[in-house]
Parts: structure tokens; sequence; C-alpha cells
């Protein structure tokens, strides 16, 4: 089945179609929301790499958990053994997205490099019931996140879209982030052919009418959406490190070397940076059940819907915003977005899609 056949079968609509034939099979008992109050959790990512001789000298760059403690997220410990010739932790010049750099040039010995992060997380959730404050956020803040990049366009079919997502461009940006959220989620699909966690190539995916990806294809349409009618949006990527305790799909532990998830954030001007996660609304419809994709009105899907609008459960770590970028120390090449080891050697950049090869692993535990 190839990703046309796959987006007729898939879309919001044909699943909302199916559901009076396959809504009788659901016999899941009602799911409960991952708890807004829930303590926070310690965790420690491990990464190994070992590099092949044949690609020295090499320049690597690992992400780390993004600076400076969130009410959802605190960096608490950064170590690492190896052999390398040069280290150092440096930030790029556009995000502020951190990296461990490490760089090596002699073959006398196998290239070995192990870095342990230690991080603590809660659960994040926005009361939308409260009588929300003025929130102040940097004006240069706000203005890097409505800018357009490679992958992100906001002009012609992108703009269109979300013109006729969000017709009222008097409402409040709540209610316009909203519209294109449930629009995100009743008209694209999962991919599961899509390499890694999709390239976020926007203006491919509404000119080809193809809107099937992975997270970094489906939030990067809700950014680029909501940037087009000028509403400060941003990817977060990261990788997730604990089971979910509401969702099957949502969650990994343990080895997490292909576990890379992508989310995003709006801004609104009484509430702040928030969360959203349409992408992952589109997963539990894909992957909750292993032989049938669920129907929208499944209780399990319903409810993801509904919590992933204003809260993340936080068995994932953000690493940074950083997309179209080149990391420090510069890169040879932009990254379109920088959640997986990368690295350059002798012939070129190594492919961070195939660990493998590449000789990288990442695990994660609670402590």
């Amino acid at each position: 089945m190839d990703r046309r056949d796959f987006l007729g079968f898939a879309t919001g609509a044909a699943v909302s179609a199916a559901a009076g034939t396959i809504s009788s099979a659901v016999a899941a008992d009602a799911p409960t929301p991952p708890p807004t109050d829930a303590p926070w959790r310690s965790f420690e990512v491990v990464t190994d790499v070992e590099i092949w001789p044949q690609d020295l000298p090499l320049k690597l760059w690992l992400p780390i958990p993004q600076y400076g403690d969130t009410d959802y997220q605190r960096s608490v410990d950064i170590r690492w053994t190896g052999n390398p010739a040069k280290t150092g932790i440096y930030r790029d010049p556009r995000y502020g997205a951190p990296s461990f750099f490490a760089q090596w040039e002699d073959r006398a010995s196998a290239p070995k490099l192990q870095v342990i992060n230690r991080i603590t997380t809660r659960n994040r959730s926005v009361d939308f019931s409260r009588a929300a404050e003025p929130h102040y956020a940097p004006r240069e803040e706000l203005d890097l996140y409505l800018q357009s990049t490679a992958h992100i366009p906001l002009s012609g079919i992108v703009r269109d879209t979300a013109s006729r997502i969000t017709p009222n461009v008097s409402a409040d940006p709540m209610t316009r982030a909203r519209a294109i959220y449930e629009w995100i989620v009743e008209n694209t699909y999962r991919d599961p052919k899509v390499v890694g966690c999709g390239t976020g190539d926007i203006r491919f995916m509404l000119e080809s009418g193809n809107l099937g990806g992975k997270c970094a294809d489906l939030n990067a349409l809700f950014v680029g959406l909501a940037r087009s009618v000028g509403i400060p949006a941003r990817d977060l990527y990261g990788v997730r490190v604990a089971d979910s305790a509401t969702w099957k799909s949502l969650g990994k532990s343990g080895d997490i070397t292909r576990a890379q998830h992508c989310r995003a954030e709006f801004y609104h001007p009484r509430y702040g940076w928030v969360p959203v996660d349409p992408a992952d609304v589109r997963k539990v419809i894909l992957e909750e059940e292993k032989d049938r994709l669920l129907p929208l009105d499944d209780p399990r899907v319903k409810l993801a819907r509904q919590t992933l609008f204003g809260a993340w459960e936080m068995n994932w770590i953000a690493f940074n915003t950083a997309g179209d970028t080149r990391l420090s120390p510069e890169t040879a090449k932009p990254l379109g977005h920088f959640m997986y080891p990368y690295a350059e050697g002798a012939k070129g950049s190594l492919d961070y899609y195939d660990p493998q090869n590449f000789q990288y692993r990442m695990t994660a535990r609670e402590v």
C-alpha cells in the first residue's frame, strides 16, 4: 500500500465513516488521563557512541536536555567518559539549542564516548478554567517563532490553508489555535513508512495533498499554520524516556534509541506557551491497537484529543526548538531538526537514522 492509498484509508473522514462498523468492537475500559498533579520524576539518559576508524576524523553533536528550569523539566547533571580529543557544550546561535560536542582525529585507538544526563520532569498542564493574568514574553522571543524557515514557509498555500481554517482573524488566539489543532487531528494521518520522525516539509504536504507523516511533519504543520496567521508557535524536539500512564503507544523505556519525538507549543498572551501534540492523537489512532485503526470516537482517541491540547505527559524530555539551523561549532549543513545524534566524518555526515552503522545507542531509566 503506497502513501496515496494509505491516505484514502486513514484520513479523519475515512476513520469517521468506518466508526459505525468497528465501534462495537471497542471493549477497552474507559481510559483515565495522566494526573496533572503528579510529582517530579527523575530519569537517567545514557548515550553511547562508537566511531568506525574509517569515519575519522569526525565531529559529533549530541542533543542534550534544554537549559534553564521550567515548570515541567529541570536538568540536574551531565557527565561523560571516552577518548575524544576535544569536548564542549555549545549552543547554536539562533535558538540556543544545547549540544555536547566531541571531536576525534587520531586512529590509534577505537573512538568511544558515553554521555549521561540526569533530568527531572513532571506532567505539564494549562488550566484554561482559571482567570488568566496577562503574560509577557520577550518581544525578540516571540518574533523568532513567527518567522518563516526552509521547512516551515508562511506564505502561499500555508497561509491560504490557515485562513480557511481560521477565517475570523479577530478571534482570540486560543480559538484560532484550537481550530488548527482540530483540523490536523481530523485531516492528517500518521504514516508508518516515513523514516524517523519525518522532515517537516509542510509546503510539500499541502501542495501534494498528502497529509501523512510523523511527529516532525504533523506538529510542524501546526506550527506553520499558526505562525502564518500571527500566532507564535514552535516545535520542541526531544525523546520519550518512560512508558505512558494512559496510552500504550505514547511511551518508551529502556532502549530509546529510536524513541525521538517532536511536540509543539503556541503562545497565548494570557497563558504563555501552551503545549499541544496533534501528532500523538494520530499515533493513538494508528498504533494503540496492532490490528486496526481506532475511530475518532474511541474513548482513547477522544481522551488524547482532549488532553493533548494544553497538556503533556512528561514521560518525555525536551532537547531544543532548533529547526533549519546550523549547530555550534558550525555544522557543514543546516539541520531540519536536532533530536538525533549528528556527526560529520571523513566522507560527510553520518546517517543518524541508521544507528547500527552510526554505532550509537540511547537508554533511559527512572531513578
